[in-house]
């Protein structure tokens, strides 16, 4: 019993974190596409073309939507398809990736016990690429 319960509750405490995970990565996979296409292709700043135009909108957009889970949410923005000649493309803007990205540390990741650290070194990560047109609102590549 004094080895087996050890066992026992440290497999509870594994599958308990994956299943927390899972759920995290299901609402994630859901609203992030969402969030992405709502404001991604009508930007709320300068309009000069910035990769930074709507990043700081949608992170706290999808900050907002996973209120209930402990995840850290990181948004970037990559242009794409632009090309580096001296042609009239180059005056429209190409696609535009946003990479979501989530970040989740298991439960127990801070607890010392006689200055024994027990909490996971690692954390679970899951990322989204969503690609959209900004000339075309609602167009999901």
């Amino acid at each position: 019993m004094a080895v087996v319960v050890p066992v026992l509750l440290v497999l509870a405490l594994i599958v308990y974190n994956i299943m927390l995970f899972v759920a995290a990565t299901a609402r994630f996979d859901r609203i992030a596409p969402d969030i992405v296409a709502a404001h991604a292709v009508s930007p709320s700043g300068e309009g000069d073309g910035s990769a930074d135009d709507g990043v700081s909108v949608i992170e706290s957009q999808i900050e907002g939507a996973m209120a209930g889970y402990d995840v850290e949410i990181e948004v970037t923005c990559t242009e794409g398809g632009a090309s580096s000649g001296d042609d009239l493309l180059t005056l429209i803007g190409g696609l535009r990736t946003y990479r979501c990205s989530m970040r989740m540390r298991p439960w127990p990741s801070s607890l010392s016990i006689a200055g024994v650290d027990l909490g996971a070194p690692v954390a679970l990560a899951h990322h989204r690429d969503v690609t959209v047109d900004p000339w075309r609102p609602g167009v999901v590549m």
